[in-house]
């Protein structure tokens, strides 16, 4: 009524047109008074509110959980590699709060690739803004630095009980804090890690990597460095030793199917060729059968042959070199010296002929590699000298093909007997490059016992002892001979959250160790910490408890700590929200005072194990006491911190600049600090490649398997199972170990010759597959010393030079009868 229009409808009288009047004045201010609101509401209004617009069909994955700049900022380097190939995935962040104004900065930088949401996973309104139903994968992140450990994974996984509700397709992968936390996911009906949901379990795999640095100190720095993304690129700049470490931190896993020439091949005759020919380390292969069951992983399996099709696990700079694992042809390449020249051949468009030439040239392969143009005659693990021919290989069944189990199996191969035989050495277990005096084998009166391995045969067993039993005074433990053992260094309030030790000590109790070689665990802690884990370690041989302090120097004489293999460092307390910085104050401290420790005028006394008490006889060991090191910068030792700038506190001679990556450090390079946060890597590699973590869970973990995650489950710990043909058989897989060049049979490699030298013999007499060098840092040195610091270096080049210091890293075989090695000397 109160437009202007034409004057064709209008007012005629005098009362209608004040009427008008009236209406027009107080319906603009009426309207004038709502401006404010209305611009109030436009300039509230979120912008990260909107949905998610696939305008260019790219696949993209949902990020949730602990959202901040740093975790944010660490996830896309990673996940945003240049060394990853064709990263065509769009990045959505899905949280309850705004972004700070650094972390704006970072999503503008990467506003091509990158999106963020604000709303919440619990509600399904917010899930169909992020298009959770369409994407890729949803990746949980959790705080590792939260004060209650319990209360974030509870909530991580209510988020996945959300995303589960609202599409049960999708795929989700989320980590958790702490491992007893993971029987909850299989409580969620949808829960399917067969379709490609998968949990990294930080508290599990930091332990696991501790335990396995027991066994091969270094290993867990190794590792580390394999799944994470860096770029490896050497400086001028940067000493010689680091230049050796940073080349090796470039090396990733990869996977690439092999190409038909190599079908028919032993593993180690295709692990010799890619070596010396592709220069690629292949360190497992997937192995998928003809009959359309499911697949595999077997690490370093031996005996048996490569089906056509084969997927292997290569360890290399970038996924371009691994590509020559598929180009490889031997009509077309096998006279290329270059390996860049490898490239896809023109054969390839035929395929299937060229499968029956290269299934008919493979045998030669195996029987014929040349090596700088010279050739070598293999060892011949397949051939017929005893006229047994290799088994075919063995597939587990999983239950689906979409998600592999892995198997370190070793295949029954026929016993080689060397022309001119020698005597077998046993390999005793090294510390410093000195052998550990170990006692003989006693498997004998073991083997008596009924059940002495858990139900799936993967962990040694004995029946459950209380705590008590295992509970040692300062005098018992001085009386007894520790020797060749571990000690843990625990840092505990009786109300602490639980760090589950059973992930600690399982990697150590693998059954494809025999009984003897065990070594011995010693936990130096607050005891009625220790009784709220003993539920989960009680039946776990060879434990023993000393109620007492890290930071008492007369505990840890008592333990012996200067006879160890490894002394590990490790705090359950809560972090502090004063200041974060202070959360390894104790570990940092216990660190410096052993390494301020002498023992050179400390005698402890010796007593024989039957003299102590019925506690001290559950050792099990009776070891003969060996000379240790005189101070303690020579006791082996791993920390592990939760913030990892106080890496620089734990070396007072390193030169690492304060703001210094982890990795870049002295202390991580050495292999003698860890900290969590390296294994937020995991997310993005096990996106990019789900067996990936299958292959490296069970490389840590010592095999466990997804039968025994139902057990465990339940939460009434192992169950002892019967010694069968089949549970037996799962003794027989590889594992980490740690051989030294500076004697025994192979030293001859130390002196002066190459890293290929000894990969090839090493592969082929005794089916060892090497992956690395743990190296003294002092090149000069020519004996070993404790007090030179030691680094690693990941898959050398097959030209690099060895040195008589050198220990070497290796996928051992199992052996039934005891832990030895026949070497005989092989001219490469």
């Amino acid at each position: 009524m109160s437009t202007v229009g034409y004057g064709d409808v209008s007012c005629q009288t005098v009362l209608g047109k004040m009427f008008l009047i009236l209406f027009i004045l107080v319906g603009l201010a009426l309207f004038a008074s709502s401006i404010p609101e209305i611009i109030d509401l436009i300039g509230t209004r979120s912008k990260y509110g909107g949905c998610y617009k696939n305008e260019r069909g790219r696949r993209h994955i949902v990020v949730c959980g602990h959202i901040t700049y740093e975790s944010v900022s660490h996830f896309l380097k990673d996940f945003l590699h240049e060394d990853r190939e064709d990263v065509d995935v769009e990045v959505v962040f899905l949280h309850r709060a705004e972004p700070d104004l650094e972390f704006e900065g970072l999503l503008k930088r990467q506003h091509t690739r990158v999106k963020y949401f604000q709303g919440s996973l619990m509600n399904a309104m917010d899930l169909e803004r992020a298009k959770v139903h369409e994407a890729d994968a949803c990746l949980v992140l959790a705080n590792k630095y939260c004060p209650d450990p319990d209360a974030e994974d509870a909530a991580n996984i209510m988020r996945v009980i959300s995303m589960k509700n609202y599409c049960e397709e999708s795929r989700i992968i989320i980590q958790l804090m702490q491992y007893h936390n993971k029987a909850y996911l299989l409580n969620i009906p949808s829960w399917d890690w067969k379709q490609g949901d998968d949990v990294i379990c930080l508290a599990e795999l930091k332990l696991g990597f501790i335990a396995q640095s027991c066994l091969a100190p270094g290993f867990s720095t190794m590792m580390a460095n394999l799944f994470a993304m860096r770029s490896g690129e050497p400086s001028d700049d940067m000493q010689a030793w680091q230049n050796d470490y940073i080349q090796g931190t470039g090396c990733e896993m990869y996977t690439e199917t092999l190409s038909p020439t190599f079908t028919g091949m032993t593993f180690s005759q295709a692990s010799e060729l890619c070596f010396v020919k592709l220069k690629l380390l292949l360190l497992a292969v997937e192995v998928r059968p003809d009959d359309g069951g499911d697949t595999k992983i077997s690490i370093n399996p031996r005996g048996s042959k490569i089906p056509a099709n084969t997927v292997g696990f290569f360890i290399a700079q970038s996924a371009e070199e691994v590509k020559r694992a598929w180009y490889y042809c031997k009509a077309c390449h096998e006279d290329v010296k270059n390996e860049n020249q490898i490239k896809k051949c023109k054969c390839k468009n035929f395929i299937g002929g060229m499968m029956v030439h290269s299934v008919l040239k493979s045998q030669q392969i195996g029987q014929h590699i040349t090596t700088d143009g010279k050739p070598v005659q293999p060892n011949g693990v397949a051939a017929t000298k005893s006229g047994l021919q290799p088994p075919p290989t063995a597939v587990a069944k999983t239950g689906s093909p979409v998600k592999k189990s892995v198997s370190m199996k070793e295949e029954s191969a026929p016993e080689i007997v060397p022309e001119n035989p020698r005597a077998p050495i046993r390999q005793d277990p090294m510390r410093n490059g000195h052998p550990v005096i170990v006692q003989p084998a006693s498997d004998f009166d073991f083997e008596k016992t009924e059940m002495k391995y858990d139900s799936t045969g993967m962990f040694h067993w004995t029946p459950a002892r209380s705590i008590d039993d295992c509970i040692l005074d300062r005098n018992q433990a001085a009386m007894t001979v520790l020797n060749g053992h571990v000690v843990v260094c625990l840092f505990a309030h009786s109300d602490s959250p639980l760090i589950g030790l059973r992930n600690l000590v399982m990697p150590l109790r693998a059954s494809n160790f025999h009984f003897h070689e065990l070594k011995h665990v010693v936990i130096v802690g607050a005891v009625d910490y220790i009784k709220r884990e003993w539920k989960t370690l009680q039946n776990l041989p060879k434990i023993s408890v000393l109620n007492g302090s890290p930071l008492s120097r007369a505990d840890l004489r008592a333990v012996n700590v200067n006879l160890c293999d490894m002394c590990v460092i490790l705090s359950a307390k809560v972090p502090s929200n004063d200041d974060p910085t202070l959360a390894d104050k104790e570990a940092i401290l216990a660190s410096l005072n052993i390494k301020a420790m002498t023992f050179g005028d400390i005698i402890t006394n010796i007593e024989s194990m039957g003299d102590s008490k019925d506690a001290l006889n559950n050792m099990g060991d009776t070891t003969v006491k060996r000379p240790g090191p005189i101070y303690g910068t020579n006791v082996p030792m791993i920390t592990e911190l939760v913030n990892d700038s106080n890496v620089q506190f734990l070396d007072q001679d390193d030169d690492d600049d304060p703001d210094t990556e982890l990795y870049l450090t002295q202390p991580f390079a050495c292999g003698t600090a860890f900290a969590v946060s390296v294994l937020d890597s995991l997310m993005s590699t096990t996106y990019f490649n789900q067996n990936a973590l299958t292959l490296i869970r069970s490389l840590i973990t010592g095999g466990a398997t997804p039968e025994l995650e139902i057990i465990l489950a339940e939460g009434a710990g192992l169950r002892g199972g019967y010694s069968t043909p089949d549970t037996l058989s799962h003794r027989d897989r590889c594992r980490v170990g740690q051989i030294s060049l500076s004697d025994g049979p192979l030293a001859t490699f130390g002196e002066g010759r190459k890293y290929q030298d000894l990969f090839v013999a090493s592969l082929r007499n005794y089916g060892m597959l090497c992956i690395g060098l743990y190296r003294l840092r002092d090149a000069a040195l020519t004996t070993v010393d404790a007090t030179s610091k030691r680094y690693v270096i990941t898959n050398p080049p097959f030209d690099f030079g060895l040195l008589p210091t050198d220990q070497v890293y290796v996928l051992l075989p199992f052996e039934r009868k005891q832990s030895r090695f026949s070497f005989s000397e092989t001219e490469v």
